[in-house]
């Protein structure tokens, strides 16, 4: 399985990047997983509601040009679909039963995603109503894979 992780922004936070890399090197046992980062839209931080539009456009273009038509793209949203540990192992496992051997989770920018990145998701997730930093998701995301795919082998790791 291909597993892509498609974010807006760098992520700086040095105790974040040896989290994730961790999990990213723990989940190579499973599937080929990537971490693709987009640069950031620059904006002021007072945005009026048609500049907020216009940077998530922007933003969702640079998204939307790295993902190929075969990919399922599953999309984190705080409007998104709230899911255990063992749901999105459970559907993971069946996207590769049934062929989905391309799967892409997209973080967006500080504004969120695109409606035309929204629009192109086959599938939402969602870790809370709280909002996280978008860097931290990352980290929050890959450990939940790494879990997926750990509960799908029933190997030891979940509690």
């Amino acid at each position: 399985m291909n597993i892509s992780i498609i974010t807006i922004g760098k992520l700086k936070e040095k105790y974040l990047k040896q989290g994730i890399d961790e999990y990213l090197k723990r989940l190579g046992a499973y599937a080929k997983v990537e971490v693709v980062e987009l640069p950031d839209e620059k904006a002021p931080e007072q945005l009026s509601d048609a500049e907020m539009i216009q940077v998530k456009q922007k933003e969702g273009e640079r998204i939307l040009a790295k993902i190929s038509d075969d990919t399922h793209v599953i999309a984190l949203a705080i409007q998104g679909k709230q899911r255990s540990s063992e749901q999105l192992a459970g559907e993971i496992d069946k996207l590769a039963t049934y062929g989905k051997s391309k799967i892409a989770f997209v973080i967006g920018g500080s504004l969120g995603l695109s409606d035309e990145v929204m629009k192109r998701a086959n599938d939402t997730l969602s870790f809370s109503k709280m909002t996280f930093p978008h860097q931290l998701m990352r980290l929050i995301l890959v450990e939940q894979v790494y879990r997926a795919f750990r509960i799908n082998r029933g190997e030891p790791y979940h509690k």
